[in-house]
């Protein structure tokens, strides 16, 4: 497989967008085995030589938080034909897994997060920028109804981190980035006609390369 056969996508937008949801929707639209998808979330730094209480108490939500060194350079691997080991991130000790992904190249590489669209070299070398956009108080009822679920937290908990670092993080580094989009799909996952338009864009874009 070419590079230029590749057809690369960013997927930005804040935290309870609903990103995931698009890009379910443009795996569930192109043809089987036709798509890799690279998540932000997986490039989170390596902490060694951090305590316990310094890893916890680090910024998820801001651009340093990021190993953009090793995404900008795995996706210029898979972009070469080339398969990755893509670490795994647990947020139960704020560090990396021992286990890695294996990662092959495939005609669609989808890296998705919320600041997809922040670094410039990952930026230039993407086909197509899309920026999903949301209500704040959806964003917020739905970072509720995760974080309650998913992750043990309780409502006034969930509430306090929005307002003193989602909020704010989202403010400075997250919404500005939706000026380099190329798409921008909003009210999230549940725009079906801005999904199906994307998606039928992002198929004529892999018809004309491949």
């Amino acid at each position: 497989m070419n590079k230029e056969d590749i057809t690369i996508i960013g997927i930005a937008g804040g935290t309870g967008s609903g990103k995931t949801t698009v890009v379910r929707k443009i795996v569930e639209a192109l043809p089987p085995h036709y798509v890799t998808v690279v998540p932000l979330d997986s490039y989170y730094n390596e902490n060694i030589g951090m305590t316990d209480e310094e890893r916890h108490a680090i910024n998820f939500d801001h651009p340093d938080a990021f190993d953009w060194k090793l995404l900008v350079h795995h996706v210029n691997e898979l972009r070469n034909g080339h398969a990755v080991e893509q670490p795994t991130y647990s947020y139960l000790i704020c560090n990396r897994l021992p286990e890695t992904i294996h990662v092959e190249p495939k005609p669609v590489i989808i890296i998705e997060g919320i600041m997809t669209l922040i670094n410039k070299k990952l930026r230039d070398m993407m086909d197509l920028k899309i920026f999903v956009d949301c209500d704040s108080d959806e964003r917020l009822i739905r970072n509720i109804q995760r974080d309650t679920i998913d992750r043990g937290r309780t409502v006034s908990m969930v509430v306090e981190r929005y307002l003193k670092v989602l909020k704010p993080m989202h403010e400075q580094f997250i919404e500005p980035t939706k000026r380099y989009a190329d798409l921008i799909i909003p009210q999230g996952g549940e725009n079906v006609k801005g999904i199906r338009m994307m998606c039928d864009y992002i198929e004529r874009l892999v018809e004309k390369v491949g």
